[in-house]
C-alpha cells in the first residue's frame, strides 16, 4: 500500500473523529445554555456547576477538532513522521480541563454551602433527567467511534460527556434531597456539586495517563505486538523475530524490529526478505504507516537468546 493510500486513511479516520466532534459542541452549547437558565432560575447551583462543566466540554472539543486537524496532514520535511502527536496532546489538554472545571466547581460549591439559600425549584429536576439521557447518549456515541479510530483525544472527549452525564445526575440526586428534606437540606445541593466535583478529578487523572504515555511513546498493547509479529513469520525466508517495538503516532503505527533469517543468504536475499516483511505489515494492517528491518543472521546464541519472540517458523 502507497503512501497516498496510506495517507487518506488517516484522512479518513480523523474526519470520522472531526464529525462526532462538532456534534459533541452543538450539543454541549445547546446543553450548557439550558442548564444555566434552569440554575439561574431555579436556583440551583449544581445546575450552574453542571452548566460550567457542559461548557467546558465546548471548550476541549474545540480543542479535540483542532488535533484531530492538525494530525491528519501528511508528513513533510519538518515532520517526516507526520503530525499525530498533535491528537494525544490534545487529549492532555482536555483532561487538564476537566481538573481545571473541577476545581471550579469546588470552590464555587464550598462558597454556597457556606452562603444561606433556598432550595432549588422542582422543575430543575426535569431538566436533569433530559441531560443525563442527552449526555450519556453521545458518549456511547462518541466513545464507539474512539475506539474504532483507535484514538486518545476523540476517546477522552467521549468521557468528558459522561463525566458531565456524572455531574448530572449527581445534581438531580442533591436536588431531590433538598426538595424531600425540606427545611436544613437546601445544601444538598451543593454538597452534590462537590461529590461530582471530586468524581470529574479522578476521570482527567485516568485520561491523562494514556494521552501521556502515547506522547512519550509507550509501547502499545502486547496483543498489536503479537499480531505484528505473527504475520512477520508468515513470511518466507523469516526463521524467527528478535526484537520487535511499536510507537503510536496518531492514528498510525510505527514498527521497529530485528528479523532473524538464515545466515548463509546473501545480502541481497536478506534485503528481498526485509521488503517483503516490511510490505506484509503495511498492507495486513492499516494503521501500520512504516517498519524499520534491521536482519540478523540465524545462529544457535542468538536462537537460544530469552527475549527472542517465542514464535519460530520451521525451515
Amino acid at each position: 500500500m502507497d503512501k497516498t493510500k496510506k495517507n487518506k486513511i488517516v484522512a479518513d479516520l480523523a474526519e470520522q473523529g472531526i464529525h462526532t466532534t462538532i456534534i459533541g459542541i452543538i450539543t454541549s452549547i445547546v446543553l450548557a445554555t439550558i442548564k444555566a437558565i434552569a440554575g439561574v432560575m431555579g436556583n440551583s447551583y449544581a445546575l450552574i456547576a453542571d452548566a460550567i462543566e457542559s461548557a467546558s466540554d465546548v471548550f476541549t472539543s474545540i480543542i479535540v477538532l483542532t488535533g484531530l486537524k492538525i494530525a491528519r496532514r501528511p508528513a513533510d520535511e519538518t515532520h517526516p513522521y507526520g503530525h499525530g502527536k498533535a491528537e494525544p496532546f490534545a487529549g492532555i489538554i482536555v483532561s487538564a480541563a476537566l481538573f481545571i472545571a473541577a476545581i471550579v466547581i469546588i470552590i464555587q460549591s464550598l462558597h454556597e454551602i457556606i452562603t444561606p439559600h433556598h432550595a432549588p425549584a422542582p422543575f430543575t429536576l426535569i431538566v436533569l433527567v433530559a441531560v443525563v439521557i442527552t449526555k450519556e447518549f453521545l458518549f456511547r456515541f462518541i466513545i464507539k467511534v474512539g475506539n474504532s479510530v483507535d484514538s486518545v483525544a476523540v476517546k477522552n472527549d467521549a468521557w468528558h460527556h459522561r463525566s458531565d452525564a456524572i455531574t448530572s445526575g449527581a445534581a438531580f440526586i442533591g436536588i431531590a434531597i433538598a426538595l424531600i428534606g425540606g427545611s436544613g437540606y437546601e445544601q444538598a445541593d451543593d454538597y452534590a456539586a462537590l461529590c461530582a466535583s471530586a468524581i470529574i478529578i479522578y476521570n482527567a487523572f485516568r485520561l491523562f495517563r494514556p494521552a501521556l504515555f502515547e506522547i512519550m511513546d509507550a509501547a502499545p498493547s502486547p496483543e498489536i505486538i503479537r499480531k505484528v509479529v505473527e504475520a512477520s513469520l508468515m513470511v518466507n525466508g523469516v526463521v524467527a523475530i528478535d526484537k520487535c517495538f511499536a510507537r503510536k503516532m496518531g492514528f498510525q503505527y510505527y514498527i521497529d524490529m530485528h528479523v532473524i533469517v538464515d545466515g548463509n543468504i546473501s545480502v541481497h536475499k536478506g534485503h528481498e526478505i526485509s521488503h517483503e516483511v516490511k510490505d506484509k505489515l503495511v498492507d495486513s494492517f492499516q494503521n501500520i504507516s512504516d517498519v524499520l528491518i534491521h536482519i540478523e543472521p540465524a545462529t544457535e546464541e542468538r536462537l537460544k537468546r530469552k527475549h527472542i519472540i517465542e514464535q519460530t517458523k520451521s525451515k
